[in-house]
């Protein structure tokens, strides 16, 4: 049998970044370009994402330009405007069926939510089995954290049709209509802190919050961060 034979097929997942919030409790504007650590929030999700996908893309309404220095993508909803995170995944699905055809998934994380685990696409792959019908969602102490998925792509004519429908912009409303696992993560431990790792900021004091994060888990960067719960 030759090394061909015996290695596993690995299919690209494509990601997308769903940063279509209108940050209503921060005063307005895009949530993922206010700065944390100096820098803009969307640069920490960009370097948690790219390296767990093979091809990556920002979904945002408005005027593309504004985001033009992370060298990514824009694509906006593709189903009214400011309609909810799932009009942002069905963009992204829509998106890497051209861009990635040999794609089978495609994984979305929030644009506010800046320490999400580093082996997330991973360990909601492997939740999923990589089932076409089956949708991963991440979980934690915390709850199910919707807007983190795994999304098989055949599942955007669906998706389309559910949203057009108006019955629902809720992503649990569809996603309990397939095989749904909730896929478990640990806490981040942060100075003997337990935090979430799909804490998402929506006010200024959940930014000095996420700035105390980032700081203690600059100094510990070699420190597990929110991986896949272990039973």
């Amino acid at each position: 049998m030759t090394d061909t034979e015996t290695q596993p097929v690995s299919e690209p997942i494509a990601g997308v970044i769903l940063a279509g919030g209108l940050a209503r409790r921060m005063g307005g504007g895009d949530k993922t370009l206010k700065p944390l650590e100096g820098r803009p929030m969307l640069s920490f999700i960009i370097d948690r994402l790219k390296p767990q996908v093979d091809g990556l893309v920002l979904n945002a309404n408005g005027d593309p330009g504004r985001f033009a220095e992370f060298g990514l993508p824009v694509i906006a909803d593709t189903v009214g405007e400011h309609a909810g995170p799932l009009a942002g995944i069905l963009s992204g699905l829509r998106w890497a069926e051209k861009a990635l055809p040999e794609a089978r998934f495609i994984a979305s994380v929030a644009g506010d939510t800046p320490f999400f685990p580093a082996d997330l696409v991973a360990h909601l792959s492997e939740g999923c089995g990589r089932d076409d019908m089956t949708i991963a969602l991440a979980a934690s102490a915390y709850g199910v954290h919707p807007v983190f998925g795994l999304w098989p792509i055949g599942l955007a004519d669906d998706l389309e049709a559910f949203l057009e429908s108006g019955v629902s912009g809720k992503i649990l409303t569809f996603a309990d209509r397939y095989f749904r696992l909730n896929v478990p993560f640990d806490h981040l431990d942060v100075d003997g802190e337990e935090v979430d790792p799909f804490f998402n900021i929506n006010t200024p004091e959940d930014v000095e919050r996420a700035e105390m994060i980032a700081r203690f888990l600059g100094r510990h960067a070699g420190a597990p961060a929110g991986g896949a719960a272990r039973a």
